[in-house]
């Protein structure tokens, strides 16, 4: 069983790896970054609060991170470009540099400890993963689009790149990658582009590729409708049953896959609305990552509305849905049926994160903005709000801790997640 957790429950968790799930220890440890900071805080599942603790510094801005399946490492990418840089584009007068630093993980005080040298990338890391057994890390880029994939040393360092063929479809604006519960196939998320006022709109895909000892190759390309009006996002594995559950992002809906022969269904089986008021969608209103829940009988989607207009030379929130939506899904079929959709109480989560019992959900609300009410003009903080999860999957907001950013300076909350146990 993973176990990494914080002083407080180290006596439990080792208790936890003998006894099973039902001596499970009660904490567990979150990482957020700001800019390149990289900050730990331990939860306190049964409270749902947050203690901040301790922070590291990489090189560049951190994107995303990646958990070993079963040992204490995690893998955090960086870069100095991109849009965790906000309206700079990246950092001003440097050459752009990429890489992923591997971290060794302190099971007692969930400290990060530099592991192996850093491994350089040829562009941004937009997401990462490793395969279920740990032997490989995959790196997502979206410009240009592709995978590469890197060998996972025994000790957890990485190594080298495993070359591919140049014939890897890597279509439009890769956003997402995940391998597939069987371990024998890789999904790759291209979101394509929307379209603008001097460029037509870039179609998306699901781009799965066969996976064999680090190795992959071109199995298929699922785009229904041609990939137009299918802005995918993000993807999870339903943890028992043959589905995949996909963000669209532009088009504020969550997509349902068959999962057959290692692959998946050229058409969706389900498409669901993620808003309340999908009759009423306001400006850059689109959707963000999405979690099944560790039980597979509820998943989770977040809804992220960025549109600002000017109020007495402020720009201000335009309005929209800046929550988390829950599904409940039918066991039978797969098909999610929205049962909640719960104000976040700051804007724009980008990422929100499960514990390991799936009791406590924490968002990362990405950016400040100023919003207009009774009091006048006022600024909503950056933050990390917890919830707790109810026993029909519902969520019940708990509290929201203010996390200090600075836009301007390309310092966002840019990513969040809870460590595995």
């Amino acid at each position: 069983m993973r176990r990494l957790t914080v002083v407080a429950s180290v006596a439990l968790a080792l208790a936890a790896s003998v006894a099973g799930p039902a001596a499970q220890a009660e904490n567990a440890v979150l990482y957020a970054s700001v800019g390149p900071e990289l900050t730990q805080y331990s939860i306190d599942v049964d409270h749902a609060t947050l203690t901040k603790g301790r922070t590291v510094r990489l090189p560049a801005n951190v994107q995303e991170a990646a958990w070993h399946p079963s040992a204490p490492y995690v893998y955090v990418g960086w870069s100095s470009t991109g849009a965790s840089y906000g309206d700079q584009g990246g950092a001003a007068g440097a050459a752009p540099r990429h890489g992923v630093t591997a971290f060794r993980v302190d099971v007692v005080s969930g400290s990060l400890a530099p592991h192996g040298s850093v491994a350089p990338l040829r562009a941004r890391p937009i997401h990462l993963t490793t395969d279920r057994n740990g032997r490989h890390l995959l790196v997502a880029y979206n410009l240009p689009s592709g995978v590469t994939v890197h060998r996972v040393q025994p000790d957890g360092t990485i190594g080298a790149e495993v070359e591919q063929s140049n014939a890897l479809d890597g279509g439009i604006y890769g956003h997402h990658v995940r391998v597939a519960p069987s371990n024998r196939a890789v999904v790759l998320v291209t979101r394509g582009n929307a379209p603008a006022a001097t460029t037509p709109e870039d179609p998306g895909a699901l781009k799965v590729f066969s996976f064999a000892d680090g190795v992959l190759s071109n199995r298929a390309s699922i785009a229904p409708g041609g990939g137009y009006g299918f802005q995918a996002r993000h993807i999870d594995f339903h943890p028992s049953r043959p589905w995949a559950y996909l963000t669209l992002e532009r088009q504020n809906q969550i997509a349902v896959f068959g999962i057959v022969n290692d692959s998946l269904s050229p058409a969706p089986l389900f498409v669901k609305t993620t808003l309340a008021e999908p009759g009423n969608v306001r400006s850059a209103q689109t959707t963000s990552t999405i979690r099944v829940h560790p039980n597979g009988r509820f998943v989770y989607v977040g809804n992220r509305a960025s549109g600002t207009t000017e109020f007495q030379g402020t720009r201000i929130a335009a309005g929209g849905e800046n929550t988390i939506a829950v599904f409940e899904i039918e066991q039978g079929t797969g098909e999610p049926r929205l049962v909640q959709t719960i104000d976040t109480r700051g804007f724009q989560p980008r990422t929100f994160a499960l514990d390991a019992s799936g009791r406590v959900l924490v968002v990362g609300n990405q950016s400040p903005l100023a919003v207009k009410d009774e009091r006048g003009v006022r600024t909503v903080p950056a933050s990390l709000s917890t919830f707790r999860i109810g026993a029909d999957g519902q969520l019940a907001f708990v509290r929201t801790y203010e996390v200090e950013t600075r836009p301007d300076a390309g310092r966002l909350l840019f990513w969040m997640g809870i460590a595995p146990r």
